[in-house]
């Protein structure tokens, strides 16, 4: 099979004959449709964040396919059947996953950091972890449910837990933070969508937002005079520590900060004021396994848009230029389709 593989950072992806992987028990094997291609990504080719696997290795967790072929004990699945991989597999077994909590299991393993990915004809997973895809979906598009939709869900229903009639800042409009609009404004929330790119700011009036304000150093000055004295829940899906800063700085006595995006730098905190206004910084990594199928009925009832939200669409071997692509900025998800 041919799939895109990452050996150094600094360097492009090359395009490589590689074995096709086989189902070992409790396995399947999936044809790839699409890969969703996402800033984690280029944390690895730019940024010298190491993978968990050294290379070479495929890169891309935003996976959707059809079964190819099932390992012995897979039950319920079978060959053409439309498939969704989570970004994360989980263990099932350490106290995390028993608590509820699998996300953050003890033994996670990701697709293009522990594991080969999706960048690539084919790729191996559990079935255990599977989601099904109903037919009405764009299966090449679903790619994305498995990060850029799943990651903002978790972050606003079940670590910032918002709630209707809150006022909510969302800290960058891209990829993630498009989507953390999405679903702030489901939840029957007031969003203010908050981007240096206007143009991105408009598109976030259509999934959602309330109001659209321009990124700037009088930020939190500018929220809390909008919101009467701050937001209460501000979601940061940039992973900066200015606007960390800013979102601490944006919410009212008793509010909260859930940070989203992944910060390679320290972040100035106020802890005095975190206690004395009883507020809260929240972490929020990736998706429970059990909320994939509420995100896909979601998307299948219309209340979240996901087509839309696929701005790019490349074949393998235009990967590279997918890649560029979301390293200037451009549209919100790309995807690749080998």
């Amino acid at each position: 099979m041919k799939a895109a593989i990452f050996r150094s950072s600094g360097e492009p992806l090359t395009i490589e004959e590689t074995p096709k992987p086989e189902p070992g028990p409790g396995e399947m094997v999936l044809r790839v449709v699409a890969c969703g291609v996402c800033h984690t990504d280029l944390h690895y080719t730019d940024h010298n964040v190491p993978t968990f696997k050294k290379p070479p290795i495929v890169l891309g967790h935003e996976i959707s396919g059809i079964v190819d072929e099932t390992g012995p004990g897979v039950d319920g699945w079978k060959k053409g059947d439309r498939v969704l991989l989570p970004a994360v597999v989980t263990c099932g077994e350490c106290e995390l996953c028993r608590a509820g909590r699998e996300n953050i299991c003890l033994n996670m393993i990701m697709w293009g950091n522990h594991a080969d990915g999706g960048y690539a004809e084919y790729v191996k997973a559990p079935a255990k972890d599977a989601v099904r895809i109903p037919g009405s979906l764009d299966l090449e598009a679903s790619c994305i449910i498995a990060d850029a939709l799943s990651t903002p869900y978790h972050a606003v229903a079940n670590r910032a837990r918002v709630k209707k009639g809150e006022l909510v800042a969302v800290f960058g409009c891209g990829g993630v933070g498009i989507n953390a609009v999405q679903f702030a404004s489901a939840a029957g929330a007031r969003v203010f969508a908050v981007d240096k790119d206007e143009e991105k700011l408009e598109l976030a009036r259509s999934f959602g937002a309330s109001e659209v304000v321009v990124g700037s150093e009088d930020l939190p000055k500018r929220l809390k005079k909008l919101t009467s004295g701050g937001v209460d829940v501000a979601i940061e899906c940039i992973g900066n520590p200015d606007t960390v800063r800013q979102g601490l700085a944006s919410i009212r006595r008793g509010g909260r900060v859930c940070v989203v995006g992944f910060c390679d730098r320290p972040a100035e905190v106020n802890v005095g004021r975190i206690m004395f206004f009883e507020q809260q910084l929240i972490g929020s990594l990736g998706c429970r396994p059990a909320d994939y199928d509420v995100i896909v009925k979601m998307v299948e009832a219309g209340t979240i848009k996901l087509s839309p939200l696929v701005t790019g669409r490349f074949p393998l071997d235009g990967v590279n230029d997918a890649l560029d692509q979301l390293r200037a900025g451009k549209g919100f998800r790309n995807i690749v389709m080998p």
